[in-house]
This record gives structure tokens, sequence and C-alpha cells, in this order.
């Protein structure tokens, strides 16, 4: 007998929200963040009913306060990821037909969205869109690594096809920039609305007294500079260009910077191999408790954001919150965030050009921190 996915009875409040992702893992991700953030609100300043359907490693449902989560037994997407693939869409329509929320927020562009736009429009409930990451550019530079213009221009007309038949037939699709908004409309995607997105500046604040005693309690030296960089060690994060750039700075200047990995993926045998051989890495896995974060982000001197496919980078602002400015890879959506330092950035998405940016910035923290 398949399970299912079942909570109490709860009377009826003024709304009931749903996010359906697979975006999702219980120890990573922005998504992760975003709809946890959207929960507490909901639960601290509504009367809403907040639902979340998500893949997991078993069928169940747990509950707090108004928030239930349901989680939908899903295969992990390889052995090293944390991430899931939530493939038993039928489960997925039960929850909606014995919830029937009034409104569903789809947060990822596969199979869950498919799923969202065709359940909504059975069950007449509205359906919007969340547009987290320009996945499309991954498409893209994948092909030009290993062929030529032209699959590069076939990949490009394919993923314009694909985002504007998807996010087309959502209410409205939701991205937290304006100048993503443009390219979405470019691609005939009429529906879309920028999103500010935020961070909670009582806690994401400066505090230099807290940053000597974080740096003092994980043990990294006083007398180098600190990098620091918070996400998934994946493709999609670039994070292979970052890490080949740290290499290449420390055997440049060794014992100029330290650097705090914090975040997992499948790429962490290459972190392990970089800490190993060069002593200048501190790794923590994963980071949940956000005044810890907060602590970090005030540790370091620079924070590095490698990404170049990101639509937000909710990182890069509770950092400069934190007082700690932000070295990246020109031609992200980011620019409108970042408050300072730019001139400074990689302008080329190579080890050599971030390497060589990181040094520059380093030579001149004391400006950049003004």
């Amino acid at each position: 007998m398949r399970r299912r996915a079942r909570c109490g009875a709860v009377p009826r409040p003024h709304l009931k929200i749903c996010d359906l992702t697979q975006f999702y893992s219980p120890v990573s991700g922005g998504v992760k963040r975003y709809v946890g953030e959207k929960a507490a609100y909901v639960r601290a300043h509504t009367q809403d009913e907040h639902l979340l359907v998500i893949p997991g490693e078993t069928t169940g449902c747990t509950t707090d306060g108004r928030t239930r989560i349901y989680t939908i037994r899903s295969p992990l997407v390889s052995k090293t990821s944390r991430y899931r693939m939530l493939l038993n869409l039928e489960a997925v329509e039960d929850i909606l037909v014995r919830e029937k929320p009034d409104l569903i927020e789809s947060g990822d562009p596969y199979q869950v969205a498919w799923k969202a736009v065709f359940s909504g429009r059975a069950l007449r409930i509205p359906v919007v869109g969340f547009y987290h990451s320009h996945f499309p550019e991954a498409y893209l530079r994948t092909a030009a690594r290993f062929f030529g213009p032209l699959t590069v221009a076939m990949v490009m007309d394919l993923a314009q096809r694909y985002v504007g038949a998807l996010y087309g037939r959502f209410e409205r699709t939701l991205v937290p920039s304006e100048p993503l908004a443009r390219v979405l409309r470019g691609w005939a995607v009429e529906n879309v609305t920028a999103t500010d997105l935020g961070v909670d500046t009582g806690l994401f604040r400066p505090d230099p007294e807290d940053a000597a005693a974080t740096r003092a309690r994980l043990g990294i030296p006083a007398d180098r500079a600190l990098l620091l960089y918070i996400g998934r060690l994946a493709p999609e994060k670039n994070t292979r260009t970052l890490l080949a750039a740290l290499r290449q700075l420390h055997d440049a200047k060794p014992g100029q910077a330290h650097a705090l990995i914090v975040g997992d993926g499948t790429q962490r045998d290459l972190l392990e191999a970089l800490r190993s051989e060069t002593g200048a890495i501190t790794w923590l896995p994963y980071c949940s408790d956000s005044a810890e974060l907060a602590r970090l982000y005030r540790a370091a001197d620079l924070f590095v954001h490698p990404g170049v496919q990101e639509t937000f980078g909710l990182v890069t602002i509770e950092s400069q919150a934190c007082g700690t400015p932000v070295l990246g890879i020109r031609g992200s959506y980011m620019d409108r965030i970042i408050f300072g330092g730019q001139e400074h950035w990689a302008g080329e998405n190579t080890p050599e050009s971030l390497a060589a940016a990181l040094g520059a910035a380093l030579a001149e923290l004391p400006a950049l921190r003004a």
C-alpha cells in the first residue's frame, strides 16, 4: 500500500500558502533559507497557514504551529549530493488535492514546476513561479566548453523556448532583480515582477569585537587575511574556479590569506585536497544557525562569491550588512546589490582572473572596508 503524508486538520486560516520545490536540502541552500524565512514571517506576522512540499529521505509530515512540512520519499541526485529528485508527482497531487491551498509557489524549473502548473489549473488554484536561479547559464557554459558557437546558439535558443514555455504558464513569475526581469521579458515571459529580497539587519550587522573572538575560536591565524565562502560545493556555484584561484593565491603568496569555506557538495574532494596540500583552509560542512552565520561574516576580511548564475545571492547582502565587502566575477545579475568595490572584481570567469582580483583586493583591504 502506498504511504501518504498526512497531518492533522487545522481550522481554516486567512490564507493557505503552499511552497513546492525540489531545490531543498535539509542542510544547505538559498531556497531553504528563503522558504524558512517565509515560514517564520507567516507564523510571526500573519494568521495564514504555510505548507512546504519537498523531497526527503522518507515520506511524512511535521507541524510547527501553522507551518506543515510534507516530505516525499525521493532518491538522491547522486551519491555525493545532498539534494533529491522529486519523482513521485502523484504524491504531490494527493497533497494538493487534500490541502486545497489558496496559492501555490513553485521554486524550481523542472518536473515539479510543470506539476504545479497542471495541478493548479485542474484545481483552480493560482500558481506563481520564483525564478531563483538563472539555470540556462550553466548549460551555456557547458556547451561553450565542449562545443562550438553553433551548438551554443542552439542551446541558447532551446533554453529561451523552455523558459518561455514554462514561466509563461504561471500567473506571475517572481525574480529578485529588475535586470533579470528584463532578460526574461526578452525571452517572451511577460508576467514578470521584480521582488526585492532583504536581510534582518538587527542580526546581520558589524561587530568588530565579535569578529576577533570568532577568529580565535576557529583557530584562524590573526596575521592572515580571512577569505570567506558560504554555499554549496557544486558546479553550478562555480566552486571549482574558486578553489583553483585559492590555490594560485596561496602558491603566489604563502601565508597571506586563510580561507573559511562553509558548505558541502559534490566537489568536496577538491576542497579536501586543497586543505591538505596548503594548510590554509578551514572547512565547516554546514552552519544552520543564522546568528553563527552573522559571526562568520563579521570575522572575514573579504567574502568571495564565485557564482555567475545566481539571480540574487542572499549571502552577498548578508555579508555587506555585517560590514564585510564582497568580491566576485563580473557578468552576474547582482550588480545593483553590491554597494562598493566592484572595480576589484574579476573580469573573467577563470581561476587566474579571480586569483589576481583577490590579490589586488587584499592589498587594498582598508579602503574596501571603509
